[in-house]
């Protein structure tokens, strides 16, 4: 495939992980025809580094001005490949093929957005590997508006985390969705599907990214998407919501039992709680 390919990445306080994620993508058997780093005034020097790359042109805006979606959809419109992908500071491609594999299902004139499997890094606690291993299968799929029935609101997964776009698709729905402070990723294949185009799961196209987060942040974290998902209901619907949360635990628990891991079962059943209330209370601040 000939077609090019620009890089957006938002960054703030990147400075322990920017050189190696532009240094990888620089590195790729499929070159970036550019890398947009949209800096939100970062207190150290993420923009000196980003900037001694030939391929990168930064854009720098105010801490208070990032929105996910709009901060997201800055990048694309001021991009020029005829795909854009999206990436995270922190995720680590796992080797120099990422881009290729991302582009191989856009032969399929249909196909508008295409996400990777994100692994857990050395770090991941035991729980969270086996969160990112449900979320993060080693099959690849591929779903249209007909599968939306069938999985409900598991039809619209996808994460800007690293995800790669096909700009006239983008355009079509108005490119990313804006404003929007969380879950952008999840609302654009929303519309894409129910636009007649395809999004796809490319499992063996990967990344290294994961989080350990604490109670308060899970907490903060789930309340956000609660607010989106009631803000968003009548567009996304949020019918098999809690099944696949009761498969993820179900999978998570059985994981840990089988490793005699008490002590992470106990941790996760805390973080599933915080992801809980998180949720349900961003849920009735979002209906109001």
């Amino acid at each position: 495939m000939s077609d090019s390919v620009s890089v957006v990445i938002p960054t703030l306080n990147a400075e322990p992980e920017i050189e190696d994620l532009l240094a990888l993508l620089e590195a790729q058997t499929f070159a970036p025809r550019e890398i947009i780093v949209i800096d939100s005034s970062s207190d150290d020097h993420t923009v000196e580094i980003a900037k001694t790359h030939p391929l990168v042109r930064v854009i720098e805006i105010q801490r208070k001005d990032f929105d996910h979606g709009g901060t997201r959809n800055l990048g694309f419109n001021e991009s020029v490949g005829d795909f854009v992908l999206f990436m995270t500071q922190d995720a680590v491609p796992v080797d120099e093929f990422l881009l290729e594999k991302l582009l191989r299902p856009f032969e399929d004139g249909d196909v508008a957005i295409v996400s990777a499997r994100q692994l857990p890094k050395e770090d991941a606690r035991p729980f969270e590997r086996l969160v990112r291993e449900f979320n993060y299968p080693d099959e690849s799929n591929k779903r249209s508006e007909k599968d939306i029935k069938r999985l409900g609101i598991k039809a619209f997964f996808s994460s800007d985390v690293c995800c790669m776009y096909r700009r006239s698709s983008l355009s079509l729905i108005g490119g990313v969705p804006t404003p929007c402070s969380t879950n952008e990723d999840m609302l654009a294949a929303a519309r894409c599907l129910k636009a007649d185009m395809s999004v796809c799961y490319v499992a063996d196209a990967c990344v290294y990214h994961s989080h350990n987060l604490s109670i308060n942040r899970q907490f903060q974290r789930n309340k956000e998407i609660g607010m989106f998902l009631s803000r968003h209901d009548n567009e996304l619907g949020v019918s098999s919501e809690s099944s696949e949360g009761k498969k993820l635990v179900e999978f998570v628990v059985r994981g840990l039992w089988d490793e005699r891991n008490v002590v992470e079962i106990l941790a996760f059943t805390f973080d599933c709680l915080a992801r809980l209330l998180g949720n349900k209370v961003g849920r009735r601040l979002g209906a109001k």
